[in-house]
């Protein structure tokens, strides 16, 4: 649903939101491979707004130079 991974020489950063059924919509970003948050939404509104913040943080980031690339599987 949602996937993103901005690189800057030698750093990453994933942001990533899935929806997972009856389970809600897993909500995950990671830097360097390790996780900054995980957490798991039922409600739509909350899932929303961390898509916001998600994108004004990419933008942030891009405006620093960030460049997107393929999300590592």
């Amino acid at each position: 649903m949602f996937d993103v991974c901005l690189r800057r020489a030698d750093h990453i950063r994933e942001y990533f939101v899935s929806n997972r059924s009856e389970a809600g919509w897993e909500v995950r970003s990671e830097e360097d491979s390790t996780l900054r948050k995980h957490v798991w939404h039922r409600d739509w509104h909350r899932v929303e707004r961390t898509l916001s913040l998600f994108r004004s943080e990419i933008a942030e980031l891009k405006s620093q130079g960030w460049q997107v690339q393929t999300p590592q599987q």
